[in-house]
This record gives structure tokens, C-alpha cells and sequence, in this order.
């Protein structure tokens, strides 16, 4: 089995052959004497969410028992270059305030900050991550937190994927019709991400 085939099992509740090697290394992998492998999968709506000061994607994903992802909304907050930057921040507070009040969320999930050399990009980053984790921390959810290697990783099984590649594995597994935004696509990616490898 490949990596979408053994998390499409291991979501429905279906056995995952013992014989792969990452099926071994989470079956000796505990916790509390309970083995990772036969743990339930996770459960609920995860807003998934790919910061962005000028292209934030969101998407809200739910996730039940013996049946595939649904992607419930997906949005994109596109904010013009020429607005400051506090407008920004604001239309990030109110985009992911809207998915927050439209529906039951259970977890949030983010996409961390890659590494870039250019301090005041760094800075950008962080502030528009910012505006997105305080619009969830003020409703007191729980969010997490992903490198975009582990995004790649547990979604598609490749950690140097491209976006393309990303988008369409992602629309794969939702059996999505239209053709998803690149920003959509990754927000979708770290709520699979989150609810792969989620451990309750």
C-alpha cells in the first residue's frame, strides 16, 4: 500500500497490513501501553489554514468515521497589495472569524512559517499568522501547528512536492469537482495533515 491508501484505511477503520514498515514502526510505537496503529481515527471539523498577508487560504474540512473527508467551504482572502497592512490583518480576522461562526470547529490547523532569509518577508509571514491564530485562540479552540514538509509528507508521501502535485492529491482524496486555488489546496493539506497524524 502507498501512503494516501494505508491513511485512507487507517481513516475508515480498516487494517493496515503489518507487513509495510511504517505499519511496524507505529504498531511498536506507544503510548501509555496503547499502540499508536490501533488508536481511532480522528473525529470532527478542522479549519485548516495557509497564512498569507495578501493570499490566506482557508479550509474546512470534516472528518467522520468509516468514510472519506468533506470539504465543507473553501475560501481564499485576497487582499490587495496597495492596502496597508492592518487592513490586511483585519481581513484575515474576519475571513477566518466567518468560518469560525458558520460552523461546529473542533481543531485548528496551520501551516508554519518556512525559513526565509529576508527579515521583513519573516515578519509579514508572522503577523498574518498571527491575526489568524488570535482569531481562533480567542474562541478558545485548539490549534496546531505543521511544517510544510510534514504537510507534503502525510498527504501526498513525497516532502519535496509541488503545489501542483499538493492539489491534486488533496482534491483526490476530497473527490472534489472544481479545481481548488493553490492557497485552498495547502489549507485543505494541513486539516488532512492534522487529522492523519492527530494523536487523542
Amino acid at each position: 500500500m502507498n501512503v494516501r491508501q494505508m491513511w485512507k484505511a487507517k481513516l475508515e477503520g480498516k487494517p493496515v497490513p503489518a507487513s509495510t514498515t511504517h505499519a511496524r514502526a507505529e504498531a511498536r510505537r506507544t503510548d501509555g501501553g496503547q499502540p499508536l496503529a490501533a488508536r481511532t481515527a480522528f473525529a470532527g471539523i478542522v479549519l485548516g489554514i495557509d497564512p498569507s498577508l495578501r493570499g490566506t487560504g482557508l479550509a474546512i474540512l470534516d472528518f467522520q468515521p468509516g468514510r472519506m473527508p468533506v470539504l465543507l467551504r473553501c475560501r481564499t482572502i485576497k487582499v490587495h497589495a496597495k492596502r496597508p497592512m492592518p487592513e490586511a490583518l483585519a481581513e484575515i480576522h474576519r475571513g477566518v472569524e466567518s468560518f469560525l461562526a458558520d460552523f461546529a470547529v473542533r481543531h485548528v490547523a496551520l501551516e508554519q512559517t518556512i525559513f526565509v532569509q529576508n527579515f521583513q518577508t519573516a515578519q509579514i509571514l508572522g503577523a498574518a499568522r498571527g491575526a489568524a491564530i488570535a482569531t481562533a485562540a480567542l474562541r478558545d479552540l485548539p490549534i496546531f501547528e505543521y511544517a510544510p514538509l510534514r504537510v507534503k509528507q502525510a498527504v501526498v508521501g513525497a516532502g519535496r512536492a509541488s503545489k501542483e502535485q499538493m492539489a491534486r492529491t488533496v482534491m483526490a482524496m476530497l473527490g472534489h469537482g472544481r479545481a481548488l486555488a493553490f492557497d485552498e489546496a495547502d489549507a485543505a493539506g494541513v486539516a488532512l495533515c492534522h487529522a492523519f497524524t492527530w494523536r487523542g
